[in-house]
């Protein structure tokens, strides 16, 4: 075991062959003293630096007083995905970095107590859990039909919160299994798939209607649920089209986008083959073209897949990053090296048509662009070649149009995501959306946030349309 300040992790050398969870979370102790640092500050600004509205305050007093129940109900008030959240939110530029104790020295590990209650929760038997309230239709205004689109953190957050007002919730998901971008995107090490399916049965036994395997577009159009008797819709199916870097030679084999490769390896389970049917090409030279939290899953995975040698090429240098500083620790440790600075010119291929290695260019940071970051700036005549057999592009994605384009009527904006105003409303007043296919690539909790939102707002409409 290794440990960061007080965050226990497996080892090394089994966290570069396995994909078993790096952080093994707080165990009882830990929480109950972590909680008790707590000073129940009256304003709780660590609350009011949640996007999730959780109740941070009460449900560590909670955990303090050893009321483990009493914690994850109250944080599934208004949560309904604790143990992913709890996991893969950024807590350290939200409710932590808000938190008094933040001033002065470590703030309150929230994310590791929001970990752990729901960690407490999924241990307990069947027989020891509380029986489901009855979230059944109460009144006959509650009885519309929704269809969320996308099960996915948005989708499955809105529903959650929709249901329990009553409403007749249907989630239609394209894929076999629930989740979006938390089966098929994050990996086993950072965020167990038997969190995210219990989780979903929890959404679930409120009474969500849930149907896999079911394209909205092409399986069925919106039109068609509206004749159905479908009221209002919520769209959240993410941005799932992979952008590339434009440059010669991304056809080559051995390059794959970050969408292909995590989700082989992730939903498909390749890192389980033969055991599972989906084979992985991995060279021994891997560089992994990108600096957030993607990228990094990227270039973990490629390590624990059997890669000699692995590199994150960042354009601009590590404190421009956007990921998670807790997981660039983590792939420095595991030995991941750090191209930093550097950008890509061409890949180059062998006499076969595979990737053989990739030209590239130093860079300079000049003056800040439009994200605040400096702009990296290349060096003229600093060429040279990446000596590497594998590429995946995590540059970003783009909205998917299999949807989109057969909806009438609804506006896009200039990068061709779905367009809002400020209560999560498309310009099809029966519409709304959330999530990356509203702001593009981004976390998720700032899409739980969006959903919450919505589903405030369906409700609305739906009162003023009865």
């Amino acid at each position: 075991m290794k440990e960061k300040g007080h965050i226990t992790k497996i080892s090394l050398d089994e966290r570069k062959t396995t994909f078993k969870e790096v952080s093994c979370g707080f165990t009882e102790s830990e929480a109950i003293k972590e909680a008790r640092r707590c000073l129940g500050c009256k304003a709780a600004p660590c609350s009011k630096g949640c996007p999730a509205d959780i109740d941070v305050r009460a449900f560590i007093g909670l955990i303090a007083e050893k009321d483990y129940q009493g914690a994850i109900d109250k944080i599934k008030e208004n949560n309904a995905l604790p143990g992913v959240c709890g996991r893969v939110c950024p807590q350290e530029e939200q409710c932590q970095l808000t938190c008094i104790l933040n001033k002065k020295g470590d703030p309150i590990q929230i994310g590791y107590l929001e970990r752990f209650a729901a960690d407490w929760e999924l241990e307990q038997t069947i027989d020891q859990r509380p029986e489901t309230k009855d979230n059944k239709p109460k009144t006959e205004d509650q009885k519309f039909k929704i269809a969320v689109v996308g099960a996915g953190p948005a989708g499955i957050a809105c529903a959650a919160d929709l249901v329990k007002q009553g409403y007749d919730v249907h989630l239609f998901e394209a894929l076999h299994k629930p989740g979006g971008v938390l089966v098929y995107g994050i990996p086993e090490f950072r965020l167990p798939k038997n969190i995210v399916d219990k989780e979903m049965e929890y959404v679930q036994s409120l009474g969500v209607k849930y149907h896999p395997n079911f394209i909205v577009g092409r399986t069925k159009t919106i039109d068609g649920l509206r004749s159905e008797g479908f009221r209002a819709f919520f769209i959240g199916v993410g941005a799932g089209l992979p952008r590339f870097l434009n440059i010669p030679g991304e056809n080559l084999n051995g390059v794959y986008s970050a969408n292909e490769f995590l989700t082989r390896v992730n939903l498909m389970k390749a890192y389980r083959f033969p055991e599972y049917d989906t084979p992985i090409s991995i060279g021994k030279r891997v560089g992994v073209f990108g600096g957030g939290n993607v990228a990094f899953d990227c270039v973990r995975c490629a390590l624990r897949l059997g890669a000699k040698h692995v590199s994150i090429v960042y354009r601009r240098t590590r404190d421009e990053m956007p990921a998670r500083n807790e997981e660039i620790e983590n792939a420095e440790e595991e030995g991941i090296d750090f191209e930093i600075l550097v950008a890509p010119k061409e890949v180059l291929s062998d006499d076969q048509g595979n990737v053989k290695g990739v030209v590239c260019i130093k860079n300079e940071l000049g003056e800040p662009d439009s994200s605040g970051r400096r702009r990296p700036v290349p060096i003229e005549g600093s060429e040279f070649v990446l000596d590497i057999d594998t590429v995946i592009v995590a540059v970003g994605t783009s909205a998917n149009p299999l949807l989109i384009s057969t909806v009438k009527g609804l506006e896009l904006n200039k990068w061709g995501y779905i367009a809002t105003d400020e209560k999560c409303q498309t310009s099809a007043s029966d519409i709304f959306a959330g999530g990356d296919i509203v702001s593009g690539s981004a976390t998720v909790i700032s899409a739980i946030q969006q959903a919450k939102l919505a589903a405030k707002s369906i409700k609305e409409y739906l009162q003023s349309a009865s």
